[in-house]
């Protein structure tokens, strides 16, 4: 959320409007830091002390303000700006409903849930906000008890200007960079290693995949994974099955690894939106995800959809049902594999960078009340 935050001041100030970031600030933490009293100084610098520095912000602000929460996780402190012009940006609502015991797989202990609660009766003052999906949108009305009236849909840009650069030139350009990218690409997967990533699930699909072949393409996992939980999750894959690990790629040696995959593997349990999903279809990559919101909206009719894996689905036979699928992409000739390749990038480019950040500056003017080109956003 801090580089979302970062995205939105950097782009509205490149168009001249006047750009404040407020945030909590270490006054009390540094003082106990690596003591038992750390985490609670830095309770009463987020909770006491901030709040008290916003109120006397408000009293010198301009009165054409418009205060953006970039998060609804901030929820605790719209209140404080209940009764002047404000929005909120609301990713997902992941973590709220795993604190209503809406998610097996995720399980919430108690403090996790009064704290969701906490944000919830904040966010509830809100006058308008900003989802980045449908499905968000819609859990935002059904579990956070928001007035549907006061909410907008803007999907999310993409973050980079991916492009299709064929399955060579990107073996070549990775190759270039020292990295061991075979001729006939990969397979690939993002992710964070959070819980609804379904690492599992990838793995067990890939599994059953690279049993049905002698040679199967290799796995590219992207992202950061500790080595113990995943050196346990890659004992059961069969000899031939490979999996290259892999962090911290930039977005150009990214945009290579989607051009030289034959397949992106994202089967999530839940996403907020899916950015991988996107980038991939924008460098052409053919994508097997989930056939649930929001992943079928991003996806689009070109993505490939499993159902979801639920808590007593019989794994064995979903990974089967996958590979099935993963099998039938990779069987395509190549003018079927042009023709996906060239309607992924066409689907994609419905998401053109620049096209959020314009529908959420409408929003902001409505919000406000004022004339194109004259407001300051904080």
């Amino acid at each position: 959320m801090p580089r979302f935050a970062g995205m939105l001041a950097s782009a509205y100030q490149a168009l001249g409007h006047e750009v404040q970031r407020w945030s909590p600030q270490p006054v009390l933490q540094p003082w106990f830091a690596g003591t038992r009293l750390g985490k609670w100084a830095g309770y009463v610098d987020q909770y006491l002390l901030f709040p008290r520095w916003v109120r006397r912000q408000l009293r010198e602000a301009h009165p054409d303000t418009l205060y953006v929460f970039a998060d609804q996780a901030l929820g605790p402190w719209v209140p404080l700006v209940q009764h002047l012009p404000h929005v909120i940006h609301v990713h997902d609502l992941l973590a709220l409903r795993s604190a209503q015991g809406l998610v097996p797989e995720n399980p919430t202990r108690w403090s996790g849930r009064v704290y969701q609660r906490y944000i919830r009766r904040g966010f509830r003052h809100g006058r308008r906000f900003i989802c980045i999906s449908r499905r968000t949108q819609t859990d935002l009305i059904a579990f956070g008890g928001v007035d549907a009236a006061l909410t907008d849909v803007v999907y999310n840009d993409l973050n980079h200007p991916f492009r299709a650069l064929g399955l060579e030139a990107a073996v070549s350009a990775l190759q270039a960079r020292g990295l061991p990218m075979p001729a006939t690409g990969c397979l690939v997967h993002i992710s964070g290693g959070q819980w609804y990533k379904n690492l599992p699930g990838v793995l067990g699909l890939y599994a059953e995949y690279a049993s049905r072949h002698a040679q199967p393409l290799p796995l590219w996992l992207i992202g950061p994974f500790g080595p113990a939980d995943l050196a346990r999750s890659l004992k059961p894959l069969p000899s031939q099955a490979r999996v290259h690990c892999v962090s911290g790629l930039d977005a150009v040696t990214l945009e290579q690894v989607y051009g030289a995959a034959q397949a992106l593997l994202f089967p999530s349990h839940a996403e907020g939106f899916g950015w991988p999903i996107l980038e991939a279809q924008a460098a052409g990559c053919p994508v097997l995800t989930t056939d649930d919101a929001p992943m079928n909206e991003i996806g689009g009719p070109e993505a490939r959809y499993l159902p979801r894996l639920k808590a007593n689905a019989d794994k064995q036979a979903w990974c089967r049902q996958g590979a099935d699928q993963l099998d039938d992409l990779l069987r395509a000739d190549e003018a079927e594999r042009q023709r996906r390749s060239a309607a992924c990038v066409q689907w994609a480019s419905g998401f053109a960078q620049g096209r959020a950040l314009q529908a959420y500056l409408a929003i902001y003017r409505e919000v406000i009340g004022q004339a194109p080109g004259v407001g300051h956003e904080h």
